[in-house]
Parts: structure tokens; C-alpha cells; sequence
């Protein structure tokens, strides 16, 4: 008969030692060890808690916290010695905590479960990497804000359907991607107040008969109240899920960058160019210059957006409470905060260093009647209906398509043929420097409410977490 594996700390109950095949398939500790620092600092605010109610002695509380200090050291170091035995990084610490300080190690677990723990855990974790997260996009848009800055009255073409549509400014493009960032920064804080609850004194499902001072534990690590419900308590992983749609919109809007860069920086466009320090080149075309960093993170995008539908699969049949498919939560997870940060790090470096190509911007918005609205509304000015006004315009759009010429070259003359109303005051607007400027109103490309946005947008910046 097979002897049990007395290595694990919960192997009473089985009569048959673990299958060797199904020992490494169900550990976690592989990945979850991450989650150390957060697994000590729970295990030390429910030690604190359970000393205050009277379950350890003053000298049990201090023997597992220096313990738990020991173990953190050794794992910072290096040298803490991970067991798949153990299976997951919270037995992986207990089973170490016990060897270090006997009996009172063993105490540790009164009043909680491995799936309240691991609940408590993970938001410990996800708030702390949200700062982390945040932190990066804020240098991200400071950059943008920089770039914006400098080219507040850089001239380029903005585009519908990748075609020219009206003329805009660089920095004006620019902060469209501030903004996008903003809400993104708003998501995440939004996100950290849901998960901010704190799971511990859950237990398995079903809370506890010891007479646990929750709302202590929950103020020692931080947390804004208890949660509410035990079984919810433990299988709740919606903020999971909340926080990687949250990062799947922010890789989107980095994905949405990434190919406008792409495009400006092509031979086509030349609108930019992308420092070499975040590009590579060609095994067989010396020419190239390939804009790698930009490419890899649009297509980092899709990996963000699968993890989320990961973790929406992975919760979608589970019935309460807890069950091991949770175990499939944190690598999606993980992986998530690793890629929203390596992403946002890349851009926050790279976007100080991209130059515009002013004259080539310039050039590219003359083409394609960029200004062809601007013409219709001198029209509508005039007294002339919209609907009339467009039609005109498509006119003299047609000449200049026939004569290769932009609105701005044709003559007066030519543009009087389609309405007596057009005077020589018409070419005030049809230049791209005048359309800009025209637009002037909150939300306008015009240079100076573009410096006015870029103003509020730093005084309006979080100064930290």
C-alpha cells in the first residue's frame, strides 16, 4: 500500500500519497511565489489580530512576525527554497514559518482558510501593481504632454477613413491620446476601490466561530471595510476581470498609437521619425529601419484582450463558492500586469524622443482639400444654406481635382464661377494656417486652445497614488 506524504501539511485526510504527475499539475507555486510579499504581510495583520483576541500570546505574535520577517528576507535574497510539495506559496511559507518556530507556526492558520488568504492575497497584490501601472502611464503622459507642447503649432492633415479630412495640429492629435490615457487612469482608480475590500475572516465559505475582529485585520493591511459576504468573499474574482478590461482598453489605445506611428514613420507617410533606440533593422535589406517597439506592443494588445476572455470563461460556470478552477486566475492575471506595464514603460521612454517632420506634415495636409470644409462654412457665413454650400464646394473641389490643384491655388475668378458670394477674403480661410485658427473653441485644434488644454491637462495631473 502507498504510504501517505507526510511532507504536506494537509495530508492526514488521504490514505494514498499524491500522484507524482498530479502533484506538479496542481501546484501553483511556480507562479503564485509573486504574491510572497502580500502573503507575509496578510499572515503578520492576522497574527497581530488573532494576539489581540486572545488565540496566541503576546510572545507566539512576536515569534511568527519575526519569523515571517526572516522568510521575506530570505525570499528577497534569494534564498528561500520553494517546494511543489507544498503546492502554493502559502504553504510553501507556513511549512517553512513551523520549521523555523515550532507549534506557535502552526497556530498561524486559526480563523482563516487558503481561500480566504488567496483571496486577500490577490487584491493586496492587484492594488499594489495598479500604483505601479498608474505610475507608468502618468509618465506616459507627461511625455505626450512634452511632445504636444512643442508642437502645439505643428501643421498635419487629420484623417477619416485614413483619408484627409480637415487640417488639425500635431500637439492637438496628441492630446487625443492624453485623453484616452486619462480615462484609462480614471478605470484603474476605479477599479482599486472595488477590489480595496479585504476577504480575510472568510475562511472556506462559511466565516469562522472564532470571535475574529475583522474590521481590525481590514485596517492593518489598508483595506476600506470588510467584505460583506463569506462565499462571496472567496469565489469573487470580478475584480480580476475588471481590472484586465481595464487593461485590455488600455492596450487598445496603446494599439490605436502604435499604428499611427507605424504609418508616420513608413516612406509613405514620413510624418515622424522613431529614435533608433527602439527600432531594429533588416537581416537582408540594410535600408530598413523597422519600428519594433510600436509593432510589438499593438501586438501585445491581443494577448491582454485574450486573458480577459480567459478569466470571463474561467468564471462563467463556477457555482459557489470556491473551486480549483481558480487556481487558472493568476497567470492571465500576472501576465497582464507585466505586459500593461513593460507597454506603457516602452512608450514613456520612446515618445520624448520621436521628432516630427514639420515640413513633410505640412505638405501632406495641402493635399486633399483639407480645407474644403473651411470653404463651406465662409459660404454658410455668407448667408448661403449648408446644403448649397457643400454642393459649391464639391464643385470647386472637382476643378481642383481636374487642374491638380488645391482650393487654395484656384484663382478668384475660378472660385466666383460657382458663387458670386466667394470674395477675395476667401483665401483668409482657405489656408491651413487660418482653418486651424478658426477653430478655437474647447476641444479645437486651434495652437492656442491647444497650449490652453495642455495647461489644465498638467495642473490637472494626480501628484501620486
Amino acid at each position: 500500500m502507498t504510504t501517505v506524504n507526510s511532507d504536506k501539511l494537509s495530508s492526514a485526510r488521504f490514505a494514498e500519497a499524491t500522484d507524482a504527475f498530479v502533484e506538479v499539475f496542481t501546484a501553483s507555486v511556480d507562479f503564485d511565489k509573486r504574491m510572497a510579499e502580500q502573503d507575509i504581510q496578510g499572515s503578520i495583520a492576522h497574527a497581530t489580530m488573532l494576539c489581540k483576541i486572545g488565540i496566541l500570546t503576546e510572545q507566539e505574535r512576536d515569534a511568527i512576525i519575526g519569523g515571517l520577517t526572516q522568510i521575506g528576507q530570505e525570499i528577497r535574497a534569494g534564498n528561500f527554497v520553494w517546494s511543489i510539495k507544498q503546492e502554493d506559496v502559502h504553504m510553501n511559507i507556513e511549512a517553512r514559518l513551523t520549521d523555523m518556530i515550532g507549534i506557535a507556526g502552526k497556530k498561524l492558520h486559526t480563523g482563516r482558510s487558503r481561500n480566504d488568504q488567496v483571496a486577500t492575497d490577490i487584491r493586496l497584490y492587484l492594488r499594489s501593481e495598479i500604483n505601479s501601472i498608474s505610475d507608468q502611464l502618468m509618465r506616459l503622459q507627461t511625455a505626450i504632454l512634452d511632445l504636444a507642447e512643442k508642437e502645439a503649432d505643428t501643421i498635419m492633415p487629420g484623417f477619416t477613413h485614413l483619408q484627409v479630412a480637415q487640417p488639425v495640429t500635431f500637439g492637438h492629435h496628441l492630446m487625443a491620446w492624453f485623453e484616452m490615457l486619462s480615462r484609462d487612469y480614471e478605470r484603474l482608480q476605479d477599479c482599486k476601490k472595488r477590489l480595496n475590500i479585504m476577504p480575510l475572516g472568510a475562511a472556506a465559505l462559511a466565516g469562522t466561530s472564532y470571535p475574529i475582529d475583522r474590521q481590525m485585520t481590514s485596517d492593518l493591511l489598508g483595506f476600506s471595510r470588510p467584505s460583506a459576504n463569506s462565499l462571496d468573499s472567496v469565489s469573487d474574482r470580478d475584480f480580476a476581470i475588471e481590472f484586465t478590461a481595464a487593461g485590455s482598453l488600455i492596450m487598445m489605445h496603446l494599439s490605436r498609437f502604435s499604428e499611427e506611428l507605424i504609418l508616420w514613420s513608413s516612406a509613405q507617410f514620413n510624418f515622424i521619425d522613431i529614435p533608433d533606440a527602439f527600432c531594429t533593422g533588416s537581416s537582408i535589406m540594410p535600408q530598413k529601419k523597422n519600428p519594433d517597439v510600436p509593432e510589438l506592443v499593438r501586438g501585445k494588445s491581443g494577448r491582454v484582450t485574450g486573458h480577459l476572455m480567459s478569466l470571463l470563461m474561467l468564471m462563467k460556470s463556477q457555482p459557489l463558492a470556491y473551486n480549483k478552477d481558480n487556481q487558472e486566475d493568476k497567470e492571465p492575471l500576472f501576465d497582464t500586469v507585466d505586459t500593461l506595464i513593460n507597454c506603457l514603460r516602452a512608450f514613456a521612454d520612446m515618445v520624448p524622443h520621436i521628432i516630427a517632420k514639420r515640413q513633410n506634415m505640412y505638405h501632406s495636409a495641402k493635399r486633399g482639400f483639407a480645407t474644403a470644409t473651411d470653404l463651406a462654412d465662409y459660404l454658410v457665413r455668407k448667408g448661403m444654406a449648408f446644403r448649397d454650400a457643400h454642393e459649391v464646394v464639391g464643385q470647386a473641389v472637382r476643378l481642383g481635382l481636374d487642374s491638380n490643384r488645391d482650393l487654395s491655388e484656384l484663382s478668384l475668378a475660378e472660385l466666383q464661377q460657382f458663387s458670386a458670394a466667394i470674395t477675395a477674403d476667401v483665401f483668409d480661410v482657405l489656408t491651413l494656417e487660418g482653418s486651424v485658427a478658426a477653430r478655437k473653441h474647447i476641444g479645437g485644434t486651434a495652437p492656442e486652445t491647444v497650449k490652453r488644454a495642455i495647461q489644465a491637462a498638467r495642473q490637472g495631473m494626480p501628484t501620486g497614488q
